[in-house]
């Protein structure tokens, strides 16, 4: 299912005129370097094809010949490779012996010149005998001498070809492209029915490596691969365990790359898990996606996120409802696994499904918060609450995937999540808003998914919510509110001392900080304000029959929510009262 989509996806990109995607037999490969030659193969200069600066300096892409698959073996690309290949001049490297290094570089510029006179009838291109005679005559001095060779060397990077007065590459000609096409169809083997798309062809043996994917190796992965004879079934060796037609291949990987490419707008990367997203046919969800649920874009900031606003808002304008489309829409999370690419989750569905599950997510983590906070949370910005430092490295491996699966298909939320979030709070004693929210969404979709009859948390303060945890963190966040009252300026309150405590073992906390809490109204001079909290105490403490002893992590959340609740209550509905008849009118 999975190879399916992304073979039709490569399809659709190529029935389109404004695609730049790469035919078979070509890849998009970044070139930094290109060297110039005149008609008879004399070197004329270098073109440095590099942007930016620094070590940010990105290559222009262009389209090559697609190119071999490389490991410890020597195999040479067509007409473009890096410089050992090209001019037998190895890269220094202070780790490993040089004289190795010089004679692996000579036969791997052999075998670059071979593969350029082996490949059928492209010598006679004048182009290609130019390069040909270039590298045959193996005269570099004036390469060497040219001042861009020092970069060029130190970068390692790719090395192509160009004629001069010609705007293309000489691996990009009219014969080279007919030669390539050519080996296509001269392809040789057993036919097998192809997996994909179900035709007879010969299956590929090794199939192309997958890059972009984050924490994988950087000459790429594999998702199909079957390297130990542990893998292996019927005498069968590597892909041939599982038949891909050539064409299907080169579909899949090729739509693959171009979905996890640099600067690709349907990427986004959640957790240890790259994710990638299309629909079945071009759909405005697609550039807005990745803003539902990664970082913002630069010069955007969480608080104008037209993605998440114009999704809630599109019923109201009168425009056709986007949630009413059947189109399938997929989305594809990948993780590195040794030399492999592990499929973190995977979802298939419509557009109509994606939206609705959207829009259930962003409404189960909505929760009162400051004015100059977001409306919507990212959820990027929810994770990495949950993480040490909040850091995105930090995010506790699996749980991205986990959340992003129960998003999509309507599921409640790992419990892994509020423990996660639990932990945070007690650990740095803070309930922050992204916190907040994602302990109120577990624990409302768990109470919806199960049909559970017990109140739930709600978006403000609940003063109807009779459940012992969220009572004990309304309770807090009240003895808290005095202490700051009775000491104007303090800079450690009890929350950092047991809320930890408090909201684990509360029988051991409460007892001493209630007895605390009547020296802190004492110390209070305005009458009003002893009435105003001593009514919230004793309406609180009428609800409470007893002081349990421990409470499980279910009501450490609830804990946390009447905590926050009440702490934005004092600060955004009820000022202080100054005289006794305000506070006797709260």
């Amino acid at each position: 299912m999975i190879l399916q989509a992304l073979s039709a996806y490569y399809r659709r990109l190529k029935a389109d005129e404004n695609s730049n995607i790469a035919p078979r037999g070509f890849e998009k490969k970044r070139i930094p370097f290109i060297i110039v030659l005149d008609n008879k193969g004399n070197f004329q200069g270098i073109v440095d094809t590099r942007t930016g600066e620094g070590k940010k300096t990105i290559a222009r892409e262009y389209l090559v010949p697609h190119g071999v698959k490389k490991s410890v073996n020597i195999a040479a690309n067509l007409l473009w490779d890096n410089q050992a290949y090209v001019f037998g001049i190895p890269r220094p490297d202070p780790k490993k012996d040089a004289e190795r290094l010089k004679k692996r570089a000579v036969l791997q510029h052999q075998a670059f010149i071979e593969r350029i006179r082996q490949t059928p009838s492209i010598m006679e291109d004048e182009a290609v005998s130019s390069v040909f005679n270039f590298l045959s005559e193996g005269n570099f001095e004036k390469v060497i001498q040219h001042p861009l060779w020092e970069e060029l060397e130190a970068s390692g990077g790719i090395i192509s070809f160009q004629i001069e007065g010609y705007n293309k590459l000489v691996c990009q000609g009219e014969d080279v492209t007919a030669a390539v096409n050519n080996m296509l169809d001269m392809e040789d083997g057993p036919e097998r029915q192809c997996l994909i798309d179900g035709n007879l062809n010969t299956p590929v043996r090794l199939h192309t490596a997958i890059k972009g994917v984050w924490g994988a190796q950087s000459v790429g992965a594999n998702i199909v691969s079957f390297n130990l004879n542990a893998f292996n079934s019927y005498g069968k060796k590597q892909g041939y365990n599982s038949p891909i037609g050539g064409e299907a291949e080169f579909a899949y990987t090729t739509a693959l790359n171009e979905l996890l490419a640099r600067d690709s707008r349907q990427r986004i990367q959640v957790g240890d898990a790259s994710t990638i997203f299309w629909a079945e046919r071009k759909h405005e969800i697609e550039p807005i996606f990745a803003e539902m649920f990664g970082v913002q874009p630069k010069g955007e900031s969480d608080q104008d996120n037209v993605a998440i606003l114009s999704l809630f808002s599109a019923p109201k304008s009168g425009a056709p409802p986007v949630e009413e489309e059947p189109t399938s829409f997929y989305v594809l999370g990948l993780a590195p696994n040794a030399a492999r690419i592990a499929v973190r989750f995977w979802y298939a569905g419509t557009v109509k499904e994606v939206i609705a599950s959207i829009r259930q997510h962003f409404l189960d983590c909505a929760i009162v918060h400051g004015p100059k906070s977001p409306e919507y949370l990212s959820l990027f910005r929810l994770l990495v609450a949950t993480a040490v430092g909040g850091k995105s490295e930090n995010i506790q491996p699996n749980l991205a995937g986990e959340v992003m699966r129960s998003i999509l298909n309507g599921m409640p939320y790992p419990m892994s999540l509020l423990s996660s979030a639990v932990r945070r709070v007690r650990a740095e004693r803070e309930v922050s808003y992204p916190r907040a929210a994602l302990i109120k969404a577990v624990l409302v979709r768990k109470s919806r998914y199960y049909h559970k009859q017990q109140k739930e948390v709600d978006m403000a303060l609940d003063l109807d919510n009779t459940n012992i945890g969220y009572l004990l963190g309304r309770m807090f966040s009240v003895l808290e509110r005095v202490q700051e009252a009775a000491n104007p300026g303090i800079n450690k309150t009890i929350r950092d001392s047991f809320y930890g405590a408090a909201s684990s073992t509360p029988v051991v906390v409460f007892p001493r900080l209630l007895k605390l809490k009547c020296h802190h109204i004492a110390k209070l001079e305005s009458e009003g304000l002893k009435i105003y909290f001593e009514k919230i105490i004793g309406e609180i403490m009428a609800k409470i029959d007893n002081i349990p002893a421990h409470l499980d992590l279910s009501d450490q959340g609830r804990f946390a929510i009447g905590y926050y609740h009440q702490r934005q209550d004092f600060f955004t509905k009820k000022e202080k009262p100054s005289t006794e008849k305000e506070a006797e009118n709260e």
